[in-house]
């Protein structure tokens, strides 16, 4: 890296506080930055760095030559001055990561390096702040705020409508039985709005509070509670979770013990679920020793359905960081589908737009390498660029929200659609 595209170093002190009971009551109303689950997690406050790239963010600049998201951190942190004496999980040198799903797409990647981090882990909490040597900047104001009034957005179909999904659809079938491919996954679209001003943090709230066993992010206006964890990476030891294979909660008990035998029991299901699984364990191989994964999938419930569910791990066996490691694992065929570049095709052919950040990477990095990263599903982007940036000059903000099927041969068009909605369900019922 030349001395021109160094860095700034920054100087991180990290001090622990007296118990937060609401961590995002930091957060900005507007613009939260957030990483939580049950209650624990890190908030960031303001920015003082971090990565960009997009299709507009490095004007006259071939991208192939702009470093990787995963070689700039390495560069910021190689010139932090990290003062951290509590060591935990989000503690010291940390930024949050969103990262588009597909590396044509006309979204931006970010990495945000905030001024100051509250955070929160088994009981203790503490309060990280980060500034550059070269700039004297005012720190900022670090205090919960009261949350704003109560409201609403709004969602309806998108540019792929329940009939134009289920055509697309048949067409992927088509594809799979003619040998094009095993797999891949198809999203369709709601558009809406969330009024100006709405404080966001309600959202973020809403998520956390109906869907705790999930990551719940805000990061650059995408909000999401994700069941899905791509890759934690801490002191040495890489996991994640494989989610393929979905089916709705029954209405009683009676019918929910019933779908999640039938799940646990579908040729489909378990289909779609071992191309997932031998995508991520094939990836990690080469970064990880000792990797094991659960024999058979189990069937992990939240509130809304059931996914079939396989936890892998092991040891890192090389010097990769977190974002290594996500780069190599995304997309994974949960998300895009076997083999990926076929997968990858036919979605750009079948899907009318583009999607953005949705089934990317979102999550953190600390200055150690180590990090959680989860899918970005069940999610919205409130605001999408450029939009946003005139949001002061018109009533509401724009909002598109995604949900997807893994398609294998023996889907049914039909089926498909209705695991979209029940996947729709958390956002929609969150922007109520």
């Amino acid at each position: 890296m030349t001395s021109a595209h160094r860095p700034p170093q920054l100087v991180v002190e990290t001090r622990e506080i007296e118990h937060v009971d609401d961590l995002l009551a930091y957060a900005s109303p507007d613009e939260p930055l957030a990483w939580l689950r049950r209650g624990d997690g890190i908030v960031g406050i303001g920015e003082v760095g971090g990565y960009q790239r997009g299709p507009h963010s490095a004007p006259g600049i071939d991208s192939a030559a702009v470093p990787s998201a995963a070689d700039t951190w390495r560069g910021i942190a190689a010139t932090a001055q990290v003062d951290d004496p509590l060591g935990l999980p989000g503690t010291g040198l940390v930024a949050f990561g969103t990262l588009v799903f597909d590396r044509r797409s006309s979204g931006t990647s970010r990495l945000i390096v905030p001024q100051a981090v509250v955070g929160r882990h088994r009981g203790r909490s503490w309060i990280t702040r980060i500034r550059q040597t070269s700039t004297d900047l005012t720190d900022p104001v670090v205090e919960p705020r009261p949350y704003g009034p109560h409201w609403s957005g709004t969602l309806g179909p998108g540019t792929l409508d329940p009939a134009g999904y289920q055509a697309a659809v048949r067409q992927a079938v088509d594809a799979i039985v003619a040998g094009e491919l095993e797999k891949v996954v198809l999203a369709r679209d709601l558009v809406g709005t969330v009024p100006a001003g709405a404080d966001l943090r309600r959202l973020v709230r809403a998520l956390s509070h109906d869907y705790p066993d999930t990551w719940t992010f805000a990061v650059d206006g995408l909000i999401g509670a994700s069941p899905e964890t791509l890759v934690t990476a801490s002191r040495g030891v890489v996991t994640a979770r494989v989610l393929a294979g979905t089916i709705p909660r029954g209405t009683d008990a009676h019918d929910d013990a019933g779908a999640s035998s039938s799940l646990a029991h579908s040729s489909k299901d378990l289909e779609e679920h071992r191309f997932a699984v031998q995508s991520v364990l094939e990836t990690l191989r080469p970064h990880v020793s000792h990797l094991r994964a659960d024999p058979e999938p189990f069937t992990l419930k939240l509130p809304n359905l059931w996914h079939l569910a396989t936890d892998v791990a092991g040891d890192l066996a090389d010097h990769a960081s977190a974002l290594d490691l996500v780069a190599a694992l995304h997309p994974t065929a949960a998300v895009a589908g076997t083999p990926r570049d076929a997968a990858l095709d036919l979605i750009q052919r079948l899907e009318p737009f583009d999607r953005g950040r949705y089934a990317g990477p979102v999550g953190w990095i600390d200055g150690e390498g180590n990090g959680e990263w989860a899918i970005a599903l069940r999610c919205a982007q409130i605001g999408a660029e450029p939009a946003r940036r005139f949001a002061a000059y018109s009533d509401t903000i724009p909002v598109v929200a995604h949900a997807g099927a893994g398609i294998v041969a023996q889907s049914n068009p039909e089926a498909e659609l209705l695991e979209t909605r029940v996947k729709f369900r958390p956002i929609v019922d969150a922007l109520a």
